[in-house]
């Protein structure tokens, strides 16, 4: 029943918020708090979150501080690490992968309120994509992104990719780790079954970013996997597999030489 719920939410409330957004869009209404495209991407998230029946607890959240823009990096395990993640934030943007830009509806929406959408196996639209939620946070707009790059089958971390810390030193905005466990047993990867159950949204520590370059981004991709490998630890007692913590990406990032993101 609760999978049920969930597939008539999606079916009778994305059509109508997403429309709502896109025409937004097309009249020029700009984004920024409180704004339409905020209040229908919080609506949609919350009923997707109560149509699976799911109490969400947060730990750690100042709202206040929520306020102000960061970059939220979030381990990933299930599509309902997203819906509770967007239910809590008082503004953000995703940063999701192409393939999700080309659902009916739903892709044109979620592009309305500010998801940026990145081509993982082009890194060089990976890089122009970046620098736009680089300039959507100088705005003022928190991104989310979750660097293991797809979902995982256990909670455990696994090796991040480094854009998304070359994304927060561009940005000059601390990074906000983000701990979320219990959205497996809601809904798992490669399953559409859909379960009640209680989600822990944990935000850790900030992390600043002020003064890095380019050159740091390693070191601070190190810095936040092993915060968040030690807050599952100790937790959940889930371990993580230290050495996806200086684990590289499948060759090294294209060269960057432009200010906005070398620190220069």
């Amino acid at each position: 029943m609760t999978t049920l719920a969930v597939a008539l939410t999606l079916l009778l409330v994305t059509p109508p918020a997403a429309g709502i957004v896109i025409v937004a869009a097309l009249l020029r209404i700009p984004l920024g708090a409180d704004s339409i495209y905020e209040r229908m991407a919080r609506v949609w998230a919350r009923l997707l979150v109560r149509a699976a029946r799911v109490r969400t607890r947060v730990h750690g959240l100042d709202v206040a501080e929520a306020q102000a823009p960061h970059v939220y990096v979030a381990n990933h395990v299930s599509w309902y690490d997203i819906f509770t993640i967007a239910s809590v934030l008082p503004r953000w943007s995703f940063v999701a992968k192409m393939e999700l830009r080309k659902i009916p509806i739903f892709g044109r929406g979620a592009e309305a309120v500010g998801t940026v959408f990145i081509e993982r196996q082009n890194r060089k639209a990976a890089f122009a994509t970046y620098e736009r939620a680089a300039a959507q946070i100088r705005a003022g707009m928190s991104v989310v992104v979750c660097p293991e790059g797809t979902r995982g089958d256990d909670y455990a971390l696994r090796p991040f990719k480094k854009g998304p810390f070359v994304l927060a030193i561009a940005s000059q905005v601390p990074i906000i780790p983000v701990v979320v466990h219990g959205t497996r047993d809601v809904m798992r990867k490669g399953s559409w079954w859909i379960r009640p159950g209680t989600v822990d949204l944990h935000f850790l520590e900030p992390i600043p970013t002020a003064g890095l370059t380019y050159a740091d981004r390693e070191r601070l991709m190190v810095r936040t996997w092993s915060a968040m490998a030690h807050a599952l630890e100790q937790q959940y007692g889930v371990t993580s597999d230290r050495r996806h913590a200086i684990a590289r990406d499948d060759g090294e990032p294209i060269t960057v030489d432009r200010p906005a993101l070398s620190g220069a």
